[in-house]
């Protein structure tokens, strides 16, 4: 069974959330042309026990999902996708859609698939 992904989880500001999508769709797009598998965003509506749907300060919790071959595969696609110009222009901006300070992130190794 082969498979990874990365999880993004990130609190942004309700009056952002458009913005932020429009940046989502272009980091999407520019890690699919390198080679991710798919690239999803997500925003939470309905989440259990110990979490809300609004993080602090009325920010939305949103999830990134972003799927690869392997490990090795995710290493590759994403050290094009962090040196592409599009992607340093946008973390370059002065306008923060969020506060990247609270993102949380991590790889995950298909374990269990049904």
């Amino acid at each position: 069974m082969a498979g990874y992904v990365d999880i993004y989880l990130l609190p942004v500001p309700k009056s952002n959330i458009a913005e932020y999508r429009e940046q989502a769709l272009a980091f999407g797009a520019v890690a699919k042309e390198y080679g991710a598998i798919r690239y999803r965003e997500f925003r939470a509506d309905d989440l259990g026990k110990g979490f809300t749907t609004a993080a602090p300060n009325g920010n939305l919790l949103t999830a990134a999902v972003v799927d690869f071959d392997s490990r090795e595969h995710r290493d590759e696609v994403m050290n094009k996708v962090m040196r592409d110009e599009r992607i340093k222009a946008m973390g370059e901006s002065s306008d923060e859609i969020a506060d990247m300070s609270h993102m949380r992130y991590g790889g995950f190794e298909t374990f269990v698939e049904a």
